[in-house]
């Protein structure tokens, strides 16, 4: 090396540890000082404004074609189908595949196909089965997707900054939907739903020229029993590292080998771990009820009371969810930035009843903003209670059997969502309110199930 050359080198390190200093004195920001992890941060964050345009965009269009809550739920529904379906099994590939390799193909197949659909939208020859099929091709590839994507983040920090990585990528989806909801609903507004998904197409392609730059994030492996964990400043919820010749923790004894085992046995293997432990077991029976309870009203019941109800337009309907996301986005950074609470268990069930009362409110609101407003609340606590708890968890899972841990915690949300879009979808044009309060006594009640079952006093 040159003088000139080793100056220059001296120089860019110099760079790199100011940035990392002044990273470090921010809690939440301290994974960015990894080089993969700010690459799937930034990929992402392009992703996660782009869905908020086609989850806008979806919903008006279905709505404008049928006017309908019924046709929008079925939409849905067709993705949420497949996405339980196939849940288990994306996260037992996460624990033999290089869990960035799957979520790299998982964004081109969302790119290709969003591609297609903003072309039959603008071409005015879209049609409702367009719709479902492009749903059951999507809800497919995010069941690899999600347990790839929440199997890579620990690959790639250590795991005393799992929660401020947690914390970084879901704060910038709260971001994102605080932004892009509003963004989106005056475009759908001036230019039409078609260019909204073009954009939301753009944006998988961009996601996906990210990953592919990132270079860590191997799976857990035998061979590499002896070696220490790696410990350096990277990615969200993977432990990645900087280097490519750094691997990922080894798997501990007695563990089998996910990919020395058939795919059947590497999934009844997850769910022994999962299901055999009491808090984990009952983390999945409380995700399952949450998610029972929210998903068919948010995604269909607040667009109806938006669009329907209250007769507003896409607009209106873009602030409301805003509202949410900015409300989360406050709970994501708090999450982040704050110690874990001493008593975590009690605080985390505390605020699953807030939501519950937060989600019934949403049924009886009487107007718009009131509405924005509880959504808001609501979402500040959704924000804090997920990154806590995925944090937690996290730590708490055998590095080998990371994949199928977060699956089998995503599972029962997933398997509900269905479930949820179907009763909300046939009840939402007659009984709104109703269902709003229904699904605030669900989730009251999965709160107080988890104060008389010990959760509060095993989640430390």
């Amino acid at each position: 090396m040159s003088g000139q050359e080793a100056v220059v080198h001296e120089a860019t390190q110099e760079t790199v540890a100011a940035r990392r200093g002044i990273l470090d004195r921010i809690p939440m920001l301290a994974p960015l000082g990894g080089r993969d992890f700010r690459l799937v941060w930034a990929g992402e964050s392009v992703s996660l404004f782009g869905d908020q345009f086609h989850i806008v965009a979806l919903a008006a269009l279905v709505l404008a074609m049928t006017g309908s809550g019924l046709a929008l739920g079925a939409i849905l529904l067709a993705a949420s189908i497949p996405r339980g379906l196939f849940l288990l099994l994306g996260g037992a590939l996460s624990d033999r595949v290089r869990p960035r390799d799957l979520a790299l193909i998982s964004n081109v197949v969302r790119a290709i196909v969003t591609t297609l659909i903003a072309a039959l939208v603008l071409g005015g020859r879209v049609e409702l089965w367009y719709l479902a099929a492009a749903g059951v091709v999507f809800g497919t590839v995010d069941a690899v997707f999600l347990p790839a994507i929440n199997t890579l983040i620990p690959r790639l920090v250590p795991v005393d900054r799992l929660a401020a990585a947690n914390a970084v990528m879901a704060g910038t989806a709260q971001l994102m939907g605080t932004v892009g909801p509003a963004v989106a609903g005056f475009a759908v507004a001036l230019v039409g739903p078609g260019a909204a998904f073009a954009l939301d197409a753009a944006s998988f392609a961009v996601a996906a020229g990210a990953l592919w730059l990132v270079r860590g994030g191997a799976v857990a492996t035998l061979v590499d029993a002896a070696e220490p964990p790696a410990t350096a400043v990277d990615v969200v919820p993977d432990p990645r590292l900087e280097s490519s010749a750094l691997e990922a923790p080894s798997v501990a004894p007695g563990v089998p080998d996910a990919r020395r085992t058939s795919m059947l046995g590497s999934i009844v293997a997850g769910s022994r771990a999962v299901l055999g432990e009491p808090v984990m077991r009952s983390i999945v029976i409380l995700s399952t009820a949450a998610n029972l309870a929210f998903t068919g009203p948010s995604v269909v019941g607040l667009p109806w009371l938006v669009l329907v109800h209250f007769g507003a337009g896409p607009i209106a309907l873009g602030l409301v969810f805003a509202a949410f996301g900015a409300g989360s986005l406050v709970g994501v950074v708090a999450a982040g930035s704050l110690q874990r609470p001493q008593r975590l268990g009690h605080v985390v069930l505390a605020l699953v009843l807030a939501m519950g009362f937060g989600l019934a409110a949403a049924g009886v609101a009487p107007s718009v903003p009131v509405l924005a407003v509880v959504s808001a609340v609501t979402g500040a606590i959704s924000g804090y209670v997920n990154v806590v708890v995925i944090a937690w968890a996290q730590a708490r899972s055998d590095p080998a059997m990371l994949g199928r841990t977060m699956s089998f915690l995503m599972l029962g949300g997933v398997v509900a969502a269905p479930l949820s879009l179907v009763i909300a979808s046939a009840v939402v044009d007659t009984h709104a309110t109703e269902l709003f309060l229904l699904a605030g006594a669900l989730v009251i009640g999965a709160g107080l199930y988890g104060f008389a079952s010990g959760v509060a006093k095993r989640m430390t």
